[in-house]
């Protein structure tokens, strides 16, 4: 290979990427959401600067279920994003993440700084209950329940939209073969061409249990706020640096 043939692969490895060239489509995406109460000295452990938290005393214990994902293919993943501002402006910053398939794995934290890990998520309806669990290692580590469509919370589609279009944060770190580090960034980005099929809230709980491979827990329940489940179609386009640790 030649220096053009080799700068025009989309990743590793060569002879076959993981993955191809974004913007990167889901068709169906399906979010089950739990908001609720922490300690606020744990979230602040959490959140690297210049990122601060929102004071809400909230984070988002997620489950997502992506049936078609261009360049990926049909995956499920859990994690815990945590409400922050940066530079005054509302984003969320990604604590963690855990998924069973290795092509988001690879891209997500190759070019978007994704924290993700393997894990085993599912998200499911059970009967007249919305259902995520998390298993690592063979233990299962979280637990969510939402009553089933129970009360719509889409009346005004674009605001819908909107709140899927908050800017995402993510801490990128990649080492370099010299031990040191190589890229150390906060990075940003907005899904992009949103439609939303449908946005739910309703009662829910949740059950974290303290693993050492998979902290979720170290960001204890408190006190439930809501259930959110959301199915929309959205892309997820490439992002920016925001801030650079080595410049």
């Amino acid at each position: 290979m030649n220096k053009d043939e080799i700068l025009s692969l989309a990743g590793m490895p060569p002879g076959n990427p993981s993955y191809p060239f974004g913007p990167y489509r889901f068709v169906g995406r399906q979010y089950f959401n739990i908001i609720y109460e922490t300690d606020p000295a744990a979230i602040r452990a959490m959140v690297p600067e210049p990122l601060k938290p929102d004071g809400s005393g909230t984070v988002v214990y997620e489950w997502i279920d992506m049936p078609d994902s261009s360049g990926f293919g049909a995956y499920q993943e859990s994690g815990i994003v945590i409400p922050c501002t940066l530079d005054g402006k509302p984003v969320n910053y990604t604590a963690m993440m855990f998924l069973d398939i290795e092509p988001p794995i690879t891209a997500g934290r190759e070019i978007w700084g994704f924290p993700k890990r393997w894990g085993e998520p599912s998200l499911r309806v059970e009967k007249d209950t919305l259902t995520g669990t998390l298993n690592y290692a063979g233990q299962r580590v979280a637990m969510g329940t939402m009553v089933y469509k129970h009360e719509s919370a889409c009346d005004d589609a674009a605001t819908c939209a909107a709140k899927l279009a908050k800017t995402v944060v993510n801490l990128k770190l990649i080492p370099c073969v010299t031990g040191g580090p190589r890229i150390a960034e906060l990075v940003a980005f907005e899904m992009t061409d949103i439609t939303v099929k449908g946005f739910w809230r309703g009662r829910a709980r949740l059950h974290l249990v303290p693993h050492v491979n998979a902290p979720v827990a170290d960001l204890p329940v408190r006190r439930i706020v809501e259930g959110q489940h959301i199915i929309a179609d959205l892309s997820l386009p490439y992002g920016r640096v925001v801030h650079d640790y080595l410049a």
